[in-house]
């Protein structure tokens, strides 16, 4: 555990910046290539702890996985059905979506896995992926759903129609993933729409999915063991780690930066809809489709920012990115609200106590329900001066440095060890932008 200072930047940020691979298509690009039949091939793959940790276990599991010298990465699938026991307890680190999705698939597979995690992870719930996967044939073995957990796979899986109770893709793909190995068809029913990356890419990979919509009602039914085949996929850039390089070239006068190639997925795109409701100057440039995926480029320039009300909806495109909008709205002007954040609660740390308890130490006013957040904005005058806990939260510690290069004093982050597990080169981009991170460049 390092604890370092985020200093006001008092000069503009500029620069062009390509951000690492979005980190929820890199994990399933691995799974995806694993269950495929010959080679598929993963480039701008992001290479943090959480996705070499599915790399790992895929390879565990009976794919062969190798990085090449040009970067890319090849993955030799098994086909669907085709992956073996591991001999040893697949430890997942600190990735929730790894291991959610990764139980979703040995669940059909007439094979014991054992899954571990690290500290944190072992303090997220895992029943809301096992409870929908016990209608396959699943059994499993927990301590009261949190990991350590084993899977005993179902040896005749039967197929499943779910209906969504919590607004989660990770729960989502697990079902889908699970019902690849299921013979006939595997229904997910939505009343909130989540992440569809797995939906996009197992059609990539010649999968049968379908989509019925019918009013807030979404059915998204896989048809179990197809023959997918192995592909190329590019990762596009991950909008969540954009968000941090967006909230910090609004907030710091004369700033003006372009990020290339940004997933612009509309599922995942709900931080940029809302900074630009609350003023923000970002434009679109450059569309393209990539692997089913559409992407962009963003250009950014400083703009002042009014708090506004944020309802709970548009939570689930943008979950991961509400620490850094906190900061985002603790520098504008006015009161901003935020609902809809239960999920927080349940992330690698109490995420939505996280944010609070930083916000108050840097001298901004704060208040929380179990689900929602109240922040009042400093008018661009963010006093810092603050002791910030991260309570080992690559998102908490990631924010609040964007707070501290914005604020009228430094503010002291107890711990950046955990900023390569989801974004590996954060410190080096700044610094190309002009912000001097160096503790955090070791």
């Amino acid at each position: 555990m390092t604890a370092f200072q985020s200093h006001p930047l008092r000069s503009p940020l500029h620069g062009s910046i390509v951000v690492p691979g979005d980190k929820s298509i890199s994990h399933r690009a691995l799974i995806l290539g694993a269950l495929g039949i010959g080679e598929t091939t993963i480039a701008n793959l992001l290479e943090g702890d959480d996705v070499l940790r599915t790399a790992a276990a895929i390879g565990a599991l009976g794919a062969q996985v190798e990085q090449r010298p040009d970067g890319t990465w090849a993955v030799q699938g098994c086909g669907v059905g085709g992956l073996h026991e591991p001999t040893a307890v697949l430890d997942l680190g600190n990735s929730g979506t790894g291991v959610r999705l990764l139980m979703g698939l040995a669940a059909t597979l007439p094979i014991v896995t054992f899954f571990g995690g690290d500290a944190s992870l072992s303090r997220r719930p895992m029943g809301r992926v096992m409870t929908p996967l016990e209608k396959f044939g699943t059994r499993f073995v927990s301590r009261d759903g949190f990991l350590p957990v084993a899977v005993m796979g179902a040896q005749d899986p039967v197929p499943i129609e779910h209906e969504m109770t919590v607004a989660s893709a990770q729960v989502k793909s697990a079902i889908l993933l699970a019902g690849l190995n299921a013979p006939g068809n595997t229904t997910v029913v939505e009343t909130v729409a989540t992440r569809d990356h797995t939906e996009r890419m197992l059609r990539a990979f010649g999968a049968d999915i379908r989509i019925e919509e019918a009013g807030i009602q979404k059915r998204i039914t896989v048809t179990g063991q197809p023959e997918l085949t192995g592909r190329h996929v590019h990762v596009p850039a991950d909008p969540s780690s954009a968000a941090f390089f967006v909230v910090a070239a609004t907030l710091i006068d004369g700033s003006d930066i372009t990020i290339e190639r940004i997933s612009t997925n509309p599922l995942r795109s709900g931080i940029l809809d809302v900074l630009r409701d609350m003023g923000a100057d970002i434009t679109v440039s450059n569309t393209a489709d990539l692997n089913g995926e559409p992407v962009a480029d963003l250009r950014v320039r400083a703009a002042a920012l009014t708090g506004m009300e944020i309802p709970a909806e548009v939570a689930p495109s943008m979950i991961d990115e509400y620490p850094i909008l906190a900061v985002a709205a603790a520098h504008a002007k006015g009161v901003t609200v935020m609902h809809g954040l239960h999920e927080l609660r349940v992330k690698e740390s109490d995420r939505l106590s996280a944010i609070a308890e930083g916000l108050r130490a840097c001298g901004i006013g704060v208040e929380t329900t179990e689900d929602s957040l109240v922040v009042h904005g400093s008018g661009g005058n963010i006093p810092g001066n603050g002791n910030v806990a991260t309570h080992h939260d690559h998102r908490i510690a990631m924010a609040f440095t964007i707070l501290g290069l914005a604020a009228q004093k430094a503010v002291t982050i107890d711990d950046d060890s955990m900023i390569g597990t989801s974004f590996p080169g954060f410190a080096r981009l700044m610094a190309g932008l002009g912000a001097d991170l160096a503790p955090l460049s070791r």
